[in-house]
């Protein structure tokens, strides 16, 4: 059963919404994560670290962790815990921009193929399958190939992955509203189509784009790691996850915290994304909700 403008709208806007999240636990834990790792990012991109992420301490070169580099240090005597945020700054940076341009597209070009149908649709859609036919990783490769290293281009590369999953999932829950009264009454009272998509059709598509939109997250913060690891993101001297991993991978046996401590920032990110997500799903799509 669709879910109607009314009921969308309660769902999202209402102020149980918290109430209904702290509920579920999945969601409550992914939130908590995601909160922690926010303010860490935050941090990080604005340099309150321990020490500056690519100062030097040559003297204490591959120190294990100890209450003066709570994470240990690398080859060249860098913090780990200031590089580890300074890294959350740049993949949560590198997330928040992809997702916001995939999805901003992503769901634009839905919207107007579900609602126009015919040709219009057909066209959009089977453009989109053109990216579908490629391995996401493998095209984001492609792009930022194309494109060139860089904490943006890494951006702009997972923006063209994403963007036609946005569509998809944008382009479901329009096929279906518009053929409802409220939208059909709209019509015959002479609305606009911009209007009617906006007004009416719009808020239907809220609640399967906010969970999409978490699961995008931690993807992008998976892809922007591996995408660093293979040298393609973003650049050293500044710390990224995944160029922490690529550096470490060498020393793992001699210095394990190399490798441990960015892997387990990666880990836990891509958890808090994915465990929000679907607690998000859980409590926004009533079918979900009337099972539990």
């Amino acid at each position: 059963m669709a879910i109607s403008l009314t009921t969308t709208e309660t769902l999202i806007a209402s102020p149980g919404l918290m109430r209904r999240l702290s509920r579920n636990l999945s969601g409550m834990v992914g939130l908590v994560i995601v909160i922690v790792f926010v303010v860490i990012a935050i941090l990080g991109a604005l340099g309150i670290t321990p020490y500056p992420s690519v100062e030097q301490h040559m003297t204490n070169r591959l120190k294990a962790p100890s209450s003066a580099f709570l994470m240990g240090t690398d080859l060249f005597g860098r913090d780990i815990t200031s590089r580890v945020m300074e890294g959350a700054g740049n993949s949560f940076k590198v997330a928040f921009i992809s997702v916001t341009i995939s999805s901003v597209i992503g769901i634009t070009l839905g919207m107007i193929s579900g609602f126009a149908g015919g040709q219009v649709d057909n066209f959009i859609m089977r453009f989109m399958d053109i990216f579908f036919a490629f391995p996401s990783l493998l095209l984001a490769l492609v792009v930022v190939t194309v494109m060139g290293p860089g904490l943006i281009q890494t951006a702009l590369a997972i923006a063209v992955v994403y963007t036609p999953i946005f569509a998809r999932v944008a382009r479901g829950p329009v096929l279906a509203a518009k053929e409802r009264e409220f939208v059909l009454a709209a019509r015959c009272l002479g609305m606009r189509p911009a209007r009617i998509l906006l007004r009416h059709i719009f808020p239907n598509t809220l609640a399967p784009i906010i969970v999409q939109i978490s699961l995008a997250l931690s993807w992008s913060l998976l892809t922007e790691a591996a995408l660093s690891f293979l040298g393609l993101g973003t650049q050293p001297p500044a710390a990224s996850w995944g160029v922490m991993l690529s550096e470490g991978r060498s020393l793992a046996e001699k210095a394990p915290w190399l490798i441990l401590f960015p892997g387990l920032a990666i880990m836990l990110g891509v958890l808090g994304f994915n465990l929000l997500g679907d607690g998000l799903r859980d409590i926004l799509d009533p079918r979900m909700r009337g099972t539990r």
